[in-house]
Order: structure tokens, then sequence, then C-alpha cells
């Protein structure tokens, strides 16, 4: 098979919560243990930073990793979804990992995985496990997929868990209650390693710290250490707790590394750069000005939005489209009636159908009219904007991946 080959492969044959939803997850850690079993335990080899969270997750990992790059370690970062290309959910020191690798893993254990029929999501932690392990990195950073305590990355033994924080996402998945969920991050706690919590909640604290007790985990919260005023190139409004959470996960495992707080600083200026993080208040263009977001969920949108506020236009535009397992009358309230939308759907099974999304949001006073894809809703937003507005384009992850593709396939 050749690279092309191979991702049909996955894509086709293999469960995925990304096309299908729910049905693609396993209840239990057993066909993740038996496959790095069957190729050796790498992730036994591996020296490991652990994330979970309902946001910021990913931007707490491409931070770390643009940090742990500025200081000549050889950094691993696993994270998903992926917005482009399948490879940059595996890489190091912000190389994706090469079609070869993949191909290679695949073809190697296509007959266990015929046998096993493990998930999408199984196979790649399996393949980025065996990556890091292979290349022998320095140190790797680990995000979650989805929860913690049943998510496939949790059978690595980290040097240190962090948990970002607890919203409102996948409730049906991980628990009808906040507490629910943060007793399913916490899964990732493991026994006598330190243990980080970025955001303070009040009424969760306790989730943490019974779970910390009973593994005898060294528990700290980002807010114990002093507050960090570093900045970075990342420019959301919400990454002022994302970089608190960092320096405060800098400051844990200084011991074992070899970090400055000087170096620390510049390399939170340079992570897009260093990582090639996509898709966080990305500034596409000017003139229209241009920026995607891929908050998703109800605390992520709501701050995207307060944002949005703040930008100087003389017209805001919205592209704007979701998928159908979150709920839109909770979110599109959220939006502002001011603007003219353009209402899309992903180009994924899970996509909510663009005149639904429009029919539904029409009830919240948004007034806008539906398109079958992105590229055309983006297309529409862009020859209806003059040079001084403003068009934003969100409502979910795959809707900026769908745009981000648009424009790298046009040479935009």
């Amino acid at each position: 098979m050749n690279y092309s080959e191979t991702l049909s492969y996955l894509y086709e044959r293999l469960p995925m919560f990304q096309r299908i939803g729910p049905a693609a997850l396993k209840p239990n850690l057993d066909n993740t243990l038996a496959f790095c079993e069957y190729i050796g335990n790498p992730e036994k080899k591996l020296t490991c930073i652990h994330i979970a969270g309902t946001n910021g997750k990913g931007s707490v990992s491409h931070m770390l990793a643009a940090i742990f790059n500025a200081h000549g370690y050889k950094t691993g970062l696993y994270t998903s979804p992926h917005l482009l290309d399948f490879r940059e959910r595996i890489k190091i020191n912000g190389e994706w990992i090469t079609e070869n690798a993949v191909v290679s893993f695949v073809e190697k254990n296509k007959d266990f995985i015929s046998n096993l029929e493990p998930s999408f999501f199984e196979v790649t932690v399996a393949m980025a496990f065996d990556y890091f392990s292979n290349e022998k990195t320095d140190v790797c950073i680990i995000e979650t997929g989805l929860g913690g305590r049943l998510d496939s990355t949790n059978v690595i033994q980290p040097i240190l868990s962090i948990i970002t924080n607890i919203g409102n996402d996948h409730l049906d998945l991980l628990g009808n209650t906040l507490d629910k969920v943060a007793f399913e991050k916490a899964g990732i706690i493991k026994k006598n390693t330190t243990a980080l919590i970025g955001e303070f909640q009040p009424e969760l604290a306790e989730v943490f710290e019974k779970k910390a007790s009973e593994e005898n985990a060294p528990l700290h919260f980002a807010l114990d250490f002093k507050e960090c005023n570093a900045q970075s190139d990342l420019k959301g409004i919400y990454q002022k707790k994302n970089i608190q959470t960092v320096w405060a996960a800098c400051q844990l495992v200084k011991k074992p590394f070899k970090l400055s707080n000087q170096t620390i600083r510049k390399a939170l200026l340079n992570v897009q750069k260093s990582t090639g993080f996509m898709g966080r208040w990305q500034e596409i263009q000017k003139k229209p000005r241009v920026i995607c977001d891929t908050g998703h969920n109800l605390e992520g949108i709501t701050l995207s939005m307060q944002q949005l506020k703040t930008q100087p236009c003389n017209q805001l535009h919205i592209v704007w489209g979701m998928v159908s397992d979150k709920d839109a009358s909770k979110i599109l309230p959220l939006l502002p009636k001011s603007a003219h939308f353009y209402f899309t759907q992903p180009s994924l099974l899970r996509a909510k159908n663009s005149d639904e999304l429009k029919q539904q949001a029409n009830e919240f006073g948004l007034i806008g009219n539906a398109f079958p894809t992105v590229a055309l809703a983006y297309s529409e937003a862009l020859d209806k904007a003059d040079k001084g507005d403003l068009i934003f384009v969100g409502g979910s992850t795959f809707v900026v991946a769908d745009l981000l593709t648009y424009l790298q396939n046009s040479g935009s």
C-alpha cells in the first residue's frame, strides 16, 4: 500500500469517532494494551507528560512541546484530531511523522489489526508510541482524545499528569454532571505521580483531591504558582489560563529537565512556528480580516464570542457549522444577531445539515443562507465582505479543518 491507500484503510476499515461518533469508542483499554504488548510495549520506554481536559489541552500540549523544543530536547507530540493531514497527530520537534513510517507501521501490523479489530484511535495511539520509541525521543507530550480513564492514551506512566479544566462537553459519553466528567478526566492521575489541575473549579476540587489521595499522587493547582505574565503568539483570550497551566507544569518538571524561565518565555512566543499549531484564533488574512477558531463547545464558544465582540470591524460575517451531537439550542444564542451568517456543514457523517442549522438559527434571530460545503460558504462571505469587514469561521473543529484544507488546495 502507498500512503493514500494506507489512510483509506485506516479511515474506512476502522471504527472512527470523528466519522461515526460514540459507536467507535471502546469501554476499556484492552485493545490498546494488547496492541502495545504485541509491538513490544514502546510506551514503557517513553518519558511522558499526559494531558486531559475539556478545553485547552491542545494549546497546553503544543506550548509544552514548543518549550521542550526550545531547550534542545527531542520532543514527541501526540494530539488529535488533525486539521489538514493525518500525520499532524504525530510529530517530533514540529515535524510530522513520515508517510513511509505510517505505511510501514500499518503494513507490519495489518494481520494483527485485522484480528484485533481496534478503533482508528487505538491504532494511531500505538503508532505514535512506536514511532516515538524508535526515534528515541527525550520527552513526549501526550494529549488524550476523549475523557481520560478509558482513553487509549491512558496506558502510559507519565512524569506529570495535567488536567486543564472541566466543561460541558461529551456529557452523553462521560457522565451527565460535571463531577462525573471530572472523575473520568481524573483517571489519568497515576500512583506516586505528580498531578496538575489547570483551572481551579471549587465544586470539582474534591474529585481530584480524592483521586490524588487514593494514588498517593502530589496534587497541585496552577493558581498555587506565581502568576505568569508571559505572552504567546497564540492570541485567543482563553490562552491566558493555558499559559498559567504551562508555566506551573514547567516549574514541576524543572528537576528532571533543565528548563529556564527565559527560554520558556521565548518559546511561548514561537508556538505556531515551532509546532505547526493551527486553528486557535488564527488570522488567515487582512482586508477583509479573516479569523478561524476551533472552539466547539459551550465554554469554548463563549470565550470566542467574547473576544469577537472586542474586534473592530464595519460588518461581521460568520461562517458557521456544527456536528449533529452538539446541542445547538444552547450554543446558537451565544452568537451575535448583528452578523451576516453563512450556515454550512463540515465534510463528515456527523455534520449537522446546513439547512437544518439555518432553520434552527433563525429561531434565535440569526439570519443567513445555507451552503452545502465550507468552501462555498467561505467564498460567498469573501465576495460579500468589504475590506473593513471581519469574517469569522467556526462552530466546529471540522469546519476549520475544511477551511484550511480549501485554502491549502486553492493556494490561498
